[in-house]
């Protein structure tokens, strides 16, 4: 007799290609929007997903060199680590700029610069820079966790940095 329900094997998800760390810097030179490329810079040295890049407020905490990211993925608020690098990227595009509320605003000042804006915008710079490997907003976090892990950052600061709650998502990464 055949059981009702068979278990199908999983299958294996493959490994995402990442960017070497030169890879990174040819894309992001490539992004033509000042604000798509600080957009990009700043989920690349944050780790952030594209939903939380672009919701930033305009207010950094740079006492405390940390970032608050208010209802990332499943509502859940926490803080990224702010490098002084990115802090001093962040404050050259304020000058320029002077973004309110949102520190990515979109085309009206009470929305923020959307997803898709983004999206369009790395995959132009893809393109423009010539890697050959897939480049998303994505690819650079997965990029930011793997560059982390690769200069001795323990996995589960890493975990922390990135938001998840199990070590077996960041260890994908």
């Amino acid at each position: 007799e055949v059981p009702e329900r068979i278990p199908y094997a999983r299958r294996p998800s493959p490994l995402p290609d990442v960017l070497s760390q030169n890879e990174v810097v040819r894309f992001l030179e490539a992004v033509s929007s000042l604000k798509c490329r600080i957009a990009l810079i700043t989920a690349y040295a944050a780790g952030l997903r594209v939903s939380e890049v672009v919701a930033i407020e305009a207010f950094i905490d740079s006492d405390r060199m940390v970032i608050h990211i208010v209802h990332g993925k499943g509502g859940k608020d926490r803080y990224v680590m702010l490098s002084p690098r990115l802090l001093e990227v962040l404050r050259d595009y304020w000058r320029i700029e002077r973004p309110k509320p949102w520190l990515f605003p979109g085309d009206g000042a009470d929305h923020h610069i959307s997803k898709n804006a983004v999206e369009q915008a790395c995959q132009k710079a893809h393109r423009a820079a010539g890697i050959d490997k897939p480049v998303t907003p994505h690819s650079l976090r997965h990029a930011f966790a793997t560059h982390l892990l690769e200069s001795g950052t323990d996995i589960r600061r890493i975990q922390l940095l990135l938001g998840h709650r199990s070590l077996a998502t960041t260890s994908r990464y």
